[in-house]
């Protein structure tokens, strides 16, 4: 059975940082591309970052770069998202994701084959 257990979510200033951990278990970690989402209320899950299983390859939606950091543990079965210089608009819940198909760009939902049941980040103003 497949697990992924997000944590490190909860309530911070805007300009503050937070650090998500996914631990993944039941899967062949090292050979997934890893990646996070994230939903705002009202709006749909949209892509926020991935990397690939092998190579560090990252690849990032143009309204983070140069604020998060994706990076994972393949040895502890652990994704991060590091997130600096956190702004209102990221409040949203933040959804871990494995998706064992070819690493290029941005995924879609429906190419990710398991979900973490997600952990809410809210940045106040």
């Amino acid at each position: 059975q497949v697990q992924l257990v997000e944590s490190g979510g909860g309530l911070v200033q805007a300009g503050g940082s937070l650090r998500l951990s996914c631990a993944a278990s039941g899967l062949p970690f090292s050979r997934y591309n890893m990646g996070w989402f994230r939903r705002a209320p009202g709006k749909e899950r949209e892509f926020v970052a991935a990397i690939r299983a092998i190579g560090g390859i990252t690849y990032y939606a143009d309204f983070v770069k140069g604020r998060f950091t994706i990076s994972r543990d393949n040895a502890k079965n652990t994704v991060y998202l590091q997130m600096n210089s956190l702004k209102p608009e990221d409040t949203a819940v933040y959804y871990c994701a494995a998706d064992n198909s070819a690493f290029g760009g941005s995924w879609s939902v429906g190419r990710v084959d398991y979900w973490g049941q997600g952990t809410q980040v809210t940045v106040s103003s």
